[in-house]
């Protein structure tokens, strides 16, 4: 066995970390639109702040956070539209957003802190992270599991996220004119907008 997990089951979990992680999501719909108008230099802290604050939610949960909210499902509620708000809040700054070519102030890269809270009420990564919890973690797992998932998780998100950023960092040029960036931000803001759907339905993993 390999770590904790038969290879069979580390492959699978491999491939459910590859698939979850390069597939559209708020994170990475907001990476490509912060790579589109910012750049790549600009947009570093949102990227730090993503896998830094994922990787903490991961250690968290595992550890028996989970168990908080099965107690008092009424956080879920609570975080369900405190999510709700915080995404449109973003859809806004993206759809605002104005590129490095515009003196106005409207529109700024997301900052480090702000995506580190962001993963908490970010309805992907709660689904993801309960899935590799039930499914992928042991039964009373330690903390040297929950270390090894959280590692796996953080060597193979990492790559995905900097290929959304880096193709929002080329189509910069695509994006030139004001009415190209101004469509480009609309649409990634509807994108956004559209993630709401499983936060207001219910959290997928406990539908």
């Amino acid at each position: 066995m390999l770590f904790f997990m038969s290879t069979t089951l580390l492959l699978s979990f491999l491939t459910f970390a590859l698939v979850s992680s390069i597939t559209p999501g708020p994170n990475n719909v907001m990476l490509m639109a912060s790579g589109a108008n910012f750049g790549f230099r600009p947009t570093l802290p949102h990227l730090a702040g993503v896998s830094v604050g994922f990787a903490a939610m991961v250690i968290l949960v595992g550890l028996g956070l989970a168990g908080i909210f099965a107690a008092a499902p009424w956080l879920y509620e609570i975080l369900r539209w405190v999510g709700a708000a915080y995404l449109m809040f973003f859809a806004y700054k993206i759809a605002t957003a104005k590129g490095l070519g515009s003196s106005e102030t409207a529109g700024r890269p997301v900052t480090f802190w702000q995506a580190v809270a962001f993963q908490w009420v970010n309805p992907k990564a709660w689904s993801m992270i309960l899935s590799v919890i039930t499914i992928f973690a042991p039964p009373d797992p330690t903390f040297w599991h929950i270390g090894l998932l959280t590692l796996l998780l953080f060597v193979v998100g990492l790559p995905c996220s900097v290929i959304w950023m880096t193709f929002g960092v080329g189509l910069k040029s695509f994006l030139s004119r004001p009415i190209a960036l101004r469509t480009f931000n609309v649409t990634m803001a509807i994108l956004l907008l559209v993630s709401l759907y499983p936060m207001l339905d219910g959290f997928a993993a406990n539908s």
